[in-house]
């Protein structure tokens, strides 16, 4: 046998006896040092009344069946129409959401009775507003997109795979160093 094909199964042997110790727990963890840029950006970018929502974004990594996969969330239920905008004003304003997405929004306003807000707030916005019998009614035509975890995501893709990459290279040099 020449010395070149010697060579390449030790080589592929070697490749082979890499990929088994490289163990699942390590590329979790490759996968969360991807997704943190992720999560630090959408923290960021939220927008902040109170700062429920941006302390409410976290980061989560399965195993799957060929690796590992990370998410960036908020389990707040108003963070998609945060994210999206509602009513008409969040049909004509809903620049940097993902395009992957086709939201559909109520096109005329909505009333909201003065039991079901805090005054404060509709003064924040200049709601306009009616006195009837049943009492102090807003108008309320929605709210702007202000995208936060898409464009965490967008910002951060090449970032998170030069992460992943560097962690498991560090490990593939330990592995081949042995």
């Amino acid at each position: 046998m020449s010395e070149d094909i010697i060579n390449a199964r030790r080589l592929m042997m070697k490749c082979a006896n890499i990929a088994d110790n490289i163990s699942e727990q390590y590329i979790v963890r490759a996968v969360m040092s991807g997704i943190l840029p992720v999560q630090s950006a959408a923290k960021l970018l939220a927008p902040v009344n109170d700062g429920e929502l941006r302390g409410s974004i976290r980061k989560k990594v399965e195993k799957t069946a060929y690796g590992a996969r990370g998410e960036v969330y908020t389990n707040k239920a108003y963070a998609a129409y945060v994210e999206l905008g509602t009513g008409p004003t969040g049909a004509e304003n809903h620049a940097g959401i993902s395009p992957f997405i086709s939201p559909v929004y109520t096109l005329s306003p909505w009333w909201i009775h003065e039991s079901q807000m805090e005054p404060e707030t509709a003064e924040k916005y200049h709601w306009f507003y009616i006195d009837t019998p049943d009492g102090r009614f807003y108008q309320c035509t929605g709210q702007a997109a202000q995208p936060f975890m898409y464009p965490a995501l967008k910002n951060n893709e090449d970032e998170a795979v030069r992460r992943i990459s560097v962690y498991l290279a560090r490990k593939i040099k330990e592995e081949t160093n042995k």
